[in-house]
């Protein structure tokens, strides 16, 4: 629109259009114009160019002015309706955006208007302001093509009671192909409630093909491989990353918030819609919470979001009977001497009847369930176990010496010293046998460079008794 004053003293506003029609109308008035040649220019019929002449011979300016401008169009809301609209927005919903409002009053208080009305009204109210955020750059990332291909997940910290209770998180699982969401509430992000959304998610639909995840320590390790770890050229993994690897799905590391973008779009929305949900309905604790989610707020918000895949194959694969012992917390140790296995401080004795496995020295599977539950594992194989009172005692120093022979440092005349080290080593191991050590030595001259055997030394020395029988020539 353009304001155009006429004769000094009133101000038009007029559209682009009607500004070029006065050029027009001053050519016809000039007669530089007929008004077949105008009609052709305006784009309008004769007929048409004739009435927009007349209103401009007898008003000028003013008349190329659309009727219409400054009155009421015909489908405009009642002035009683808005006024009660927005007294029942400052009253209940001011915090709404007005989307969300209008979905509330529609169905809370039967006020019905389209969410771009309530926008405008709020606007021109001074209720809301436009606000301009400053964009980068992002590179468009196609959906999956089938329901069951990849699975976001995210944590979401926020103040989701509003200081009815202490802090906690939604746990947030979408689907990339179909947008359908799964929400749980924990106290805290950790591998437990990561466990809990995914075995959810399994337990309704299936396992699915990939996880797409952020850099969390959840999710990524950020110690130093193990030798183990080296020697089969893999990198070192969580407990999460460990499970998804037994269950044969696919562990994504997201390089930015902005990469896995569904989920992070689910947890702008969720904050401003399930916070006010809780807070109508009166929930302030989370068993509370997460039923409402199941029941209420996750199917009608998967009814107003959800999308068709580009493919109708779902590829979820079918849920392992022992989904349970992999979603779980493992670590390798090694079997005492005694059969012991030690575990987060306490001591478990594994029981005589697994004897014939041969356990001590070798390592171990310790797999502890989410329910607080322990299971000893030795390649598959579960073992019988019991837990100890206590650390078992260790034997000391004393007792370990008790019924060894003392080592005495051999006299200057020891047949060990007279004869060499190797008749000695015969003759300390028949004395700690018990055995009389023979006696007697014969000794050999020793060999020289003459008799072809330059470089070997002399011969071996041998008790009289001792010496190896010969070999047989034949």
């Amino acid at each position: 629109m353009v304001e155009a004053t006429v004769g000094g003293m009133e101000t038009l506003t007029m559209s682009r259009k009607e500004r070029d029609r006065i050029a027009i109308m001053v050519g016809i008035q000039q007669g530089r114009l007929t008004l077949r040649a105008a009609a052709q220019v305006l784009g309008l019929s004769d007929r048409q160019t004739r009435r927009v002449w007349r209103r401009y011979q007898a008003q000028g300016d003013a008349g190329l002015v659309h009727r219409a401008r400054g009155r009421p169009g015909p489908r405009r809301k009642p002035p009683a309706l808005r006024a009660r609209m927005l007294a029942r927005y400052r009253e209940r919903y001011e915090d709404f955006g007005p989307t969300l409002a209008a979905e509330y009053l529609r169905e809370a208080d039967g006020l019905e208007v389209d969410h771009e009305t309530l926008r405008r009204w709020l606007l021109s109210e001074g209720v809301r302001t436009v606000r301009r955020r400053r964009q980068r750059h992002r590179q468009w990332r196609e959906r999956k093509a089938c329901f069951g291909e990849m699975l976001q997940m995210d944590g979401s910290h926020h103040d989701w009671f509003e200081g009815r209770r202490p802090p906690c998180v939604l746990m947030v699982g979408v689907d990339d192909a179909t947008n359908r969401l799964w929400a749980r509430f924990f106290e805290a992000e950790t591998t437990h409630a990561s466990y809990e959304l995914f075995e959810d998610w399994v337990r309704h639909h299936g396992l699915p093909r990939s996880v797409y995840v952020d850099r969390d320590s959840i999710y990524r390790c950020e110690g130093t491989p193990s030798l183990a770890d080296q020697l089969a050229g893999r990198a070192p993994r969580t407990q999460f990353g460990r499970a998804m690897e037994q269950l044969g799905v696919k562990l994504i590391l997201a390089g930015s918030p902005q990469a896995k973008g569904r989920v992070e779009r689910m947890n702008g929305v969720l904050p401003d819609r399930l916070v006010k949900a809780l807070r109508l309905a009166g929930i302030n604790e989370l068993e509370r919470a997460n039923r409402y989610l199941d029941r209420v707020f996750l199917p009608a918000l998967n009814r107003l979001l959800a999308r068709e895949p580009a493919q109708a194959a779902d590829v979820h694969r079918p849920v392992l009977a022992h989904l349970d012992e992999i979603l779980s917390w493992e670590a390798e140790r090694v079997v005492q001497r005694d059969w012991t296995v030690a575990w987060q401080g306490r001591w478990y004795q594994i029981e005589r009847s697994e004897e014939r496995r041969n356990l001590v020295g070798r390592a171990i599977t310790v797999r502890q369930l989410r329910e607080g539950r322990l299971q000893l594992v030795d390649r598959g194989q579960k073992l019988r176990w019991r837990e100890l009172p206590a650390r078992p005692a260790r034997v000391p120093a004393a007792a370990r010496a008790v019924g060894r022979t003392q080592r005495v440092k051999p006299a200057a005349a020891h047949p060990w010293r007279a004869f060499g080290m190797a008749a000695g080593q015969r003759y300390w191991r028949a004395a700690r046998l018990g055995v009389r050590p023979p006696t007697g030595p014969r000794v050999a001259a020793p060999r020289t460079p003459t008799e072809g055997s330059a470089g070997k030394g002399p011969r071996r020395l041998y008790p009289v008794g001792d010496r190896p029988p010969k070999r047989s020539t034949s």
